[in-house]
């Protein structure tokens, strides 16, 4: 027996009440409907169709039934959809979000690529780090680092940063170079502290000796930003300790000395960062083109990233 053709038969007769009528819309013999229809339930090992000289009903089996065989047909639909949509040359316009570090530092310098391989795509790149509607705003995707809250988006993992404990020279050689928890405090340290666009909540240093000891501290600061590359100018200044993500840009400052790692044997946690976009919505040639190629391109990037070589000596 032809299982997905029987499932097929018998939603048809379930929808027009007829065998006849079902055999007629699939050009079949009332006897081969009446055989697969037949088969179907001498499978399942329950009547799924009541038939009488005049009408046709479903059994409770059958309504049960045919609420599932209806989700796999319009699953498989879908299935053959987005494959022919791949087959589809990608292009059109494609509007993106990005926060604005991520944009300038890592997303612009690899774009060259993205479009050499997709001539007749066009980008339109927004730089924000504000939460995005991406149906109101036209938008198509967005990447965003941290805990992602939307049931609504598709998300799928580009990578981690590990968050460092940094300062620059200047500030290290007014303050002290912190070599424990207590010097935070004894040698009087202030912070560059980072604050969330949405809540407005200053966020904590985290530390983690990997031994159990778990420590979250609120150093005091005079400054505080919520944009990454101010933070990282800011720091760079000489206003504070601050936690940073190890990002290519980052860690450029700290092989040339503009910044300087401290407490190394102390974790700081990480920054998960995930492209996203709508759950409802069928991914276009287009979206889908951009999305495997942001994959791509950070997955190798996060698998040649390290630290080992900035830590503080």
């Amino acid at each position: 027996m032809d299982k997905l053709r029987a499932m097929q038969t018998f939603a048809l007769v379930a929808e027009l009440g007829s065998f006849t009528k079902a055999a007629n819309a699939l050009q079949l013999p009332n006897a081969s409907v009446s055989t697969l229809i037949a088969q179907l339930e001498s499978q399942l090992q329950t009547k799924l169709l009541a038939r009488t000289t005049r009408r046709v009903s479903l059994t409770d089996d059958g309504a049960a039934y045919l609420e599932g065989v209806r989700r796999v047909i319009a699953d498989l639909s879908e299935l053959d959809s987005n494959v022919m949509r791949a087959g589809v040359a990608a292009r059109g316009r494609l509007r993106i979000d990005v926060p604005a570090a991520a944009g300038r530092h890592f997303l612009a310098p690899a774009l060259p690529d993205f479009l050499a391989r997709y001539p007749d795509i066009a980008v339109e790149i927004g730089s924000t780090d504000r939460p995005v509607d991406l149906v109101m705003e036209g938008v198509d995707c967005v990447i965003r680092g941290g805990a992602v809250h939307d049931e609504l988006l598709v998300a799928r993992k580009l990578g981690a940063f590990e968050y460092i404990t940094c300062a620059a020279p200047q500030y290290l050689k007014s303050r002290g170079m912190p070599k424990t928890m207590a010097h935070l405090q004894t040698q009087d340290h202030t912070a560059v502290n980072f604050f969330s666009a949405k809540t407005g909540r200053v966020f904590a240093f985290d530390f983690d000796d990997g031994k159990g000891d778990v420590q979250s501290i609120q150093l005091p600061h005079q400054v505080a930003a919520n944009d990454a590359d101010t933070h990282v100018a800011l720091t760079c200044a000489g206003l504070g300790l601050a936690q940073l993500p190890n990002t290519d840009h980052v860690l450029r400052l700290m092989r040339e000395k503009q910044l300087v790692r401290v407490l190394p044997q102390w974790s700081s946690g990480e920054l998960p960062l995930y492209i996203m976009y709508p759950r409802n919505r069928h991914l276009s040639a287009r979206l889908r083109a951009f999305v495997d190629w942001t994959v791509d391109l950070y997955s190798r990037k996060f698998a040649s990233r390290t630290t080992s070589d900035v830590d503080a000596t």
